[in-house]
């Protein structure tokens, strides 16, 4: 049970820094001179990339942006507070009644990043045809699929009383 909980902490820890990656660095939408994220847009010209914001109007809708930045940074919020749970609960809760609450939580921040690259696939780079979904975008989708993966474990977790 010992290599089990172990494993979990590390598949955690795993989509924890996955998730603190895909929010903050930029590479949601690539060009070749041009890489953008959900808080800035970074534009390279004479070989130097120089930070821009991100463009106003219809085609980056800011409510729209809102959202994804939100989302983005609950599901980190949610995934930290839960691996914090996960430790508590270890060591006050009996058996049967752990890991529920840090289930839920890695269930939200699961939620949250789905969210947020659900949107940032919806809403912006529909138009442009050249450019692709940067690493970022992809450890957004990793992330959610080892968040959900081990927000399930934990629900199983719970039933065991061995």
């Amino acid at each position: 049970m010992l290599i089990l909980l172990a494993a979990i902490f590390v598949l955690h820890i795993t989509a924890i820094i996955l998730l603190l990656v895909a929010t903050i660095d930029n590479a949601w939408w690539m060009t070749k001179d041009m890489a953008t994220d959900v808080w800035a847009r970074w534009i390279q010209t004479n070989g130097v990339w120089n930070y821009t914001d991100l463009p106003e109007g219809s085609h980056y809708p800011q409510e729209y942006l809102q959202a994804v930045q939100a989302s983005s940074v609950l599901a980190c919020i949610f995934s930290i507070l839960a691996i914090f749970v996960f430790v508590a609960q270890l060591f006050t809760l009996e058996k049967g009644q752990r890991f529920t609450i840090t289930g839920i939580f890695q269930f939200l921040a699961c939620l949250c990043i789905m969210i947020a690259a659900s949107i940032y696939t919806d809403r912006f780079h529909k138009d442009e045809k050249f450019g692709w979904y940067g690493h970022s975008f992809i450890l957004a989708w990793i992330s959610f699929t080892l968040t959900f993966f081990s927000s399930i474990i934990y629900f199983v977790l719970r039933k065991k009383t061995a």
